[in-house]
C-alpha cells in the first residue's frame, strides 16, 4: 500500500478580506462604526450606542457631541430591520434629553418616526418609535407635525397592541398632543375618543392620570368644537358597562352638566346625548339625575328642535326605573314643558316625551297633575302618527293612564279608541302589543267596552288570536277583557260566562252568533219586526219608579203620557249611555215598587197580572213619543230575586243553597219534566204569545212561566249572582244550557279537600247535583 498524502488547505481567494475582531473602548469608535456599509457592524454599533446611552444623560450629550444622531437618522430608513431596530431604539432613549430632542427637531425626525408604527414593523420598533415620539410631543410645533404627518391614527391603533408599553407611550404622546388643542385640533379629539371606546387602554390612561388631566383640559376649554366632540367621545365609550365605572369614577358627570350650560346648541345637544348614555351605570344616573333634570327640563322650551330631542331623550333615561328622578322631574316644574313636547316636529322628541310622562305616572301625584293637563286628549296626536316608535309609546302610555276613568272618558271622547283599534292592524309587533295592553286597560269599565266593540275591536282581536304569528298574551287578555265587561256578547261568542261574570241589569242573550257576524245592541234588537227566530231573553231587574207610582196613584192618561215623554227624553240616546243605565245590581226600592202593585188581600199569583198589563202600556206610550226604546222593568224578576233572597240565603250551607235555588227556579219555570215526556214539553208557543203581546222580540225573563233548559239556567245564573251563589253558565247545542258550581266536600276528619265540581239539575230532578264528568252530566247535556 502506498503512503497517504496530506492534503493541503485551499487558500482564501485573494479578494476576500480576512474578518477582523476589534475591542472598541470609546463611544467615538462606535459612532464611527455607523458608517459602515456592513449590516452586521451597523447593528452592533447601534446596540452599543444604545446600551451607553442608557446609563446616563451625560452619555447622551457626549454622543450628542459626537453626532451620532446624523448617522442613526440616516438609518431609520436602513433596509435591515435589524439594523432599523436598534436605531430606532437608541432614538427612544436619547430623546429624554432637553437637547437631544432640539436637535431631533431639526432634523425633522417625526415623519421617519410615524413610518415605524407601521403595523408590519417589530414590537420593540413600535415601542421605542412611540416613546421617542411622546419626549418629543411635550413641544407645540412637534405636535403640529405628528398631527400633519398622519400620526394620530397609527397612535391610537397601537392602543390595542398587545406590549403594554407601547400601549402606555401611545397613551402619553395622545395624552400631549390635546393639551394644547387649538381649532386646527378639534379633529384629533375626535379620533382620540376611539381609545375610549377600549376597555383595557382606558384602564391603562386612568392608572397614568391621563383622564383626569383630559377632562380637567376639557373643562376649562371655551372652543365649541372641542367641547362637541369630547361629549361625543364619551358617548361612544360610555355604551361599554366597565367604561361607564371608568368615567363615573373620575366624576364625567361634572364635565357633562357644566356643557349643558354653554350657548352652544351643538354642544347641548352632545352632552345631552352623553348624559343619556351614561344612564346605563346606576351611580351616575343618580348624580345626573339631581343636578341634571333641572338644566334639561330648560332645554324643553328651545327653539332647537334638535336640542329639544335630545333634552328628552335624557330625561327619558333618567327617569326609567328611578322613581327618584321622576320625582326631581315634576318638583322641577317639567310636566307642562313635557306635554308641549307632545307637538314636536321631531318624532323622537315626541316618542321620548310620551316616555318620561309614562315614567312619572308611576307616582300618584304626578299621575294626578298629568292628567289634569288633559294626557289622553294629547295622546290622540301621536296615536295617528306614522312613525311605529311614537304609536308604540303613545299605546303605552295608554295603558299607563287609563287606569282611572276619567282619564278613559276623556280618551272615548276625543277619540282615541278607534285610532288604538287601527294600531291593531299594524305590522310592527311591539306597536300590536301595547295598543293591546292599552284596549285592556281601556276595557275595565262597561261604557267603554261597549263602544270597543261597537268599533269593531273583538272582531280583530279574535282574527289577531287566530294567527298564531300575530296572537301574543295581550290580545288574548284584551279580548277576554272586552267580553267580561259585555257579558252578552261574550255569552253569544263563547257560549260560557264563569262565577266570576256576574250578570247585571241590561244583559240579554240572543242566541249563538256565528264567526263575523254583527252583534246587534239592545235597542238595534227592539228595532226588528217580530220574527219567529228565537225570542231575544232579557234581564232587567231595575224599576221604573215613576211608570210605577203614576199606575199606583192612577194619574190622568194626559199625566201619563207627559211623564212617560219626560222620563223618555230625559233618557239617554246612545247605546252607550243606556248600557250605563241598565248597569247594576237590583236596590231595594223594588221592594217599594212591589208594595204598590200589591193590594191588600191579594194572592202571590196574582201579583205579576197588573204588571203585565202596565209593561206593555208603558212602553207603547214611550215608542209613540220617543223613537229611542226604552227596556221595560221586569218587576216579576224583582219578586223572583226578593223573594229566593228572602228563603235561600238564611240556609247555612252552599249546598243547600243551591238545592234551594234550583227547585225555586224549576218551579217557576214549569216544574220538573220528566226526561221520557221531554219532547212533549211545550214552551215555545208561550214564548211567542209574550213577543206579540209586547210587540217585540225581546222578553224580559220573568214573563216566561215554561222555559227549557237555556231559560231556567239563566235565571239560575241571575238569582245566583245577586245572592253571591257562585257558578258558571254554559251554552249547550240544541237550546241546551247548563249550570256548573263547586262545591267543597264535608270530611270526617276536619281536612280541606278541593272542590268538586257538580252539574246543577232544572229540569228533570230539579236541585239534583251531579258530578262532573258522570255519564248522567253528560246525558243531561246532550240530547
Amino acid at each position: 500500500m502506498g503512503k497517504k498524502v496530506k492534503k493541503e488547505a485551499e487558500s482564501p481567494p485573494k479578494d476576500v478580506f480576512d474578518p477582523l475582531l476589534i475591542e472598541s473602548k470609546t463611544p467615538a469608535t462606535a459612532v464611527l462604526m455607523l458608517s459602515s456599509p456592513e449590516n452586521e457592524v451597523l447593528a452592533k454599533a447601534c446596540d452599543a450606542l444604545y446600551k451607553f446611552a442608557s446609563k446616563g444623560d451625560e452619555n447622551k450629550l457626549t454622543l450628542l457631541g459626537l453626532g451620532a444622531l446624523e448617522h442613526l437618522y440616516k438609518l431609520l430608513s436602513h433596509e435591515d430591520p435589524i439594523v432599523r431596530r436598534n436605531a430606532v431604539m437608541v432614538f427612544g432613549i436619547m430623546a429624554s434629553n432637553h437637547d437631544v430632542k432640539k436637535l431631533l427637531r431639526e432634523l425633522d425626525v417625526t415623519n421617519s418616526l410615524i413610518s415605524q408604527l407601521a403595523p408590519e414593523e417589530d414590537v420593540v420598533v413600535h415601542e421605542f418609535a412611540t416613546l421617542c415620539l411622546a419626549h418629543m410631543a411635550v413641544e407645540y410645533t412637534t405636535k403640529v407635525k405628528i398631527f400633519e404627518q398622519g400620526g394620530l391614527e397609527p397612535l391610537i391603533r397601537l392602543l390595542g397592541s398587545p406590549d403594554p408599553d407601547v400601549k402606555k407611550n401611545s397613551v402619553e404622546c395622545l395624552y400631549l398632543l390635546v393639551q394644547e388643542l387649538s381649532d386646527l385640533h378639534i379633529e384629533t379629539l375626535a379620533v382620540l375618543g376611539n381609545c375610549l371606546e377600549d376597555v383595557h387602554t382606558l384602564q391603562l390612561i386612568q392608572l397614568t392620570g391621563g383622564i383626569k388631566k383630559l377632562l380637567s383640559f376639557l373643562e376649562i376649554s371655551t372652543v365649541p368644537g372641542i367641547q362637541k366632540n369630547a361629549a361625543k367621545a364619551i358617548t361612544k365609550a360610555a355604551y361599554d358597562a366597565e367604561i361607564r365605572k371608568i368615567l363615573h369614577w373620575e366624576e364625567v358627570e361634572k364635565f357633562l352638566l357644566n356643557l349643558l350650560e354653554t350657548n352652544n346648541d351643538e354642544v347641548k345637544v352632545a352632552a345631552s346625548q352623553a348624559i343619556s348614555a351614561m344612564c346605563g351605570n346606576i351611580d351616575s344616573k343618580s348624580v345626573l339625575g339631581l343636578q341634571g333634570i333641572p338644566q334639561l327640563v330648560q332645554l324643553l322650551s328651545s327653539n332647537n328642535e334638535e336640542v329639544k330631542e335630545a333634552a328628552v331623550t335624557a330625561l327619558s333615561n333618567l327617569t326609567t326605573a328611578s322613581p327618584r328622578n321622576a320625582s326631581v322631574v315634576a318638583e322641577a316644574e317639567g310636566i307642562e314643558p313635557l306635554m308641549n313636547t307632545l307637538t314636536a316636529q321631531r318624532d323622537g322628541a315626541v316618542a321620548n316625551a310620551i316616555a318620561v310622562l309614562t315614567n312619572l305616572s308611576l307616582q300618584e301625584p304626578s299621575r294626578v297633575s298629568i292628567q289634569s293637563h288633559g294626557i289622553m286628549r294629547a295622546l290622540a296626536g301621536p296615536l295617528r302618527s306614522t312613525n311605529s316608535q311614537v304609536q308604540s309609546k303613545a299605546a303605552f302610555a295608554v295603558a299607563a293612564f287609563g287606569c282611572d276613568a276619567d282619564a278613559r272618558t276623556e280618551l272615548r271622547n276625543a277619540g282615541g279608541l278607534g285610532l288604538l283599534i287601527e294600531l291593531l292592524h299594524s305590522k310592527n309587533e311591539e306597536v300590536r302589543r301595547n295598543a293591546c295592553w292599552a284596549l285592556m286597560i281601556c276595557a275595565s269599565d262597561e261604557l267603554t267596552a261597549l263602544e270597543l266593540c261597537s268599533l269593531g275591536a273583538l272582531d280583530i282581536l279574535e282574527e289577531i288570536n287566530l294567527s298564531t304569528k300575530r296572537k301574543n298574551k295581550f290580545s288574548e287578555a284584551a279580548l277576554e277583557k272586552l267580553l267580561d265587561n259585555n257579558l252578552s256578547q261574550k255569552y253569544s261568542r263563547m257560549g260560557y260566562l264563569s262565577s266570576s261574570n256576574i250578570i247585571t241589569n241590561g244583559f240579554y242573550d240572543c242566541g249563538q252568533i256565528k264567526h263575523g257576524e254583527k252583534f246587534l245592541s239592545l235597542e238595534e234588537l227592539s228595532k226588528q219586526e217580530l220574527t219567529d227566530r228565537r225570542a231575544i231573553i232579557f234581564i232587567n231587574a231595575k224599576p221604573q219608579e215613576n211608570v210605577v207610582v203614576e199606575k199606583a196613584q192612577d194619574v190622568s192618561p194626559s199625566l201619563s203620557r207627559t211623564s212617560s215623554r219626560e222620563k223618555a227624553s230625559s233618557s239617554v240616546i246612545s247605546p252607550i249611555e243606556e248600557k250605563q243605565e241598565l248597569s247594576g245590581h237590583i236596590s231595594k226600592s223594588s221592594t217599594r215598587g212591589k208594595g204598590l202593585r200589591k193590594g191588600k188581600g191579594e194572592k202571590e199569583e196574582e201579583k205579576p197580572k197588573e204588571v203585565i198589563n202596565i209593561t206593555p202600556e208603558v212602553q207603547e206610550e214611550i215608542n209613540v213619543e220617543n223613537s229611542h226604546w226604552l227596556p221595560p222593568p221586569d218587576f216579576i224578576l224583582m219578586d223572583y230575586i226578593n223573594d229566593a233572597s228572602r228563603t235561600i240565603l238564611p240556609l247555612t250551607t252552599t249546598r243547600e243553597q243551591v238545592v234551594a235555588l234550583a227547585q225555586f227556579v224549576a218551579d217557576k219555570m214549569g216544574g220538573p219534566v220528566e226526561i221520557e215526556k221531554l219532547h212533549n214539553f211545550s214552551w215555545e208557543l208561550q214564548i211567542s204569545e209574550i213577543e206579540f203581546e209586547l210587540k217585540c222580540n225581546i222578553v224580559p225573563i220573568g214573563k216566561i212561566k215554561r222555559g227549557t233548559f237555556y231559560h231556567r239556567a239563566l235565571l239560575f245564573k241571575v238569582i245566583a249572582d245577586r245572592m253571591g251563589i257562585g257558578c258558571s253558565l254554559v251554552r249547550g247545542k240544541y237550546n241546551r244550557a247548563w249550570n256548573e258550581v263547586k262545591l267543597v266536600e264535608d270530611s270526617p276528619k276536619g281536612l280541606l279537600l278541593p272542590p268538586q265540581e257538580y252539574l246543577v239539575d232544572l229540569m228533570f230532578e230539579p236541585g239534583c247535583l251531579i258530578k262532573q264528568g258522570t255519564a248522567k252530566a253528560d246525558q243531561y247535556k246532550r240530547i
